[in-house]
């Protein structure tokens, strides 16, 4: 069963969604208040299952609506993602993948536990 963990880090808040297994499957950007952070969440909770897929990895690839995830190769080139609400802001990242059936996954991941809804506040 999936969750979204707060926390708090020295500029101010932010969530992991992680994975049944407890891996970090997605990432927030950092808020100032944690109600903002909630919020961020639960855009997440509403966006990630109804999010299209724009696979940037594929030449002419098919430009999505908001919500959609965003498939692209990163500088490093590994395979990333990120969630992308329906005014366009990014509302959660990906870690970085070496294949990309893996970051599809870590997408269907995400999409699947989000839905959870689930939240715990890490106590720093």
């Amino acid at each position: 069963m999936g969750k979204f963990v707060i926390r708090t880090v020295k500029t101010g808040i932010m969530f992991n969604l992680k994975a049944g297994n407890g891996e970090t499957i997605a990432t927030s950007e950092v808020y100032t208040t944690e109600a903002a952070c909630r919020n961020g969440i639960a855009s997440v909770v509403k966006n990630a299952p109804i999010a299209a897929l724009e696979d940037q990895t594929v030449e002419g690839f098919q430009k999505e609506k908001c919500p959609k995830f965003e498939l692209y190769v990163d500088k490093a080139g590994e395979f990333r993602y990120r969630l992308k609400a329906t005014n366009g802001q990014i509302i959660a990242v990906g870690e970085s993948y070496k294949a990309k059936p893996s970051c599809l996954n870590g997408i269907e991941s995400v999409r699947k536990n989000a839905a959870e809804n689930k939240i715990v506040k890490e106590e720093a």
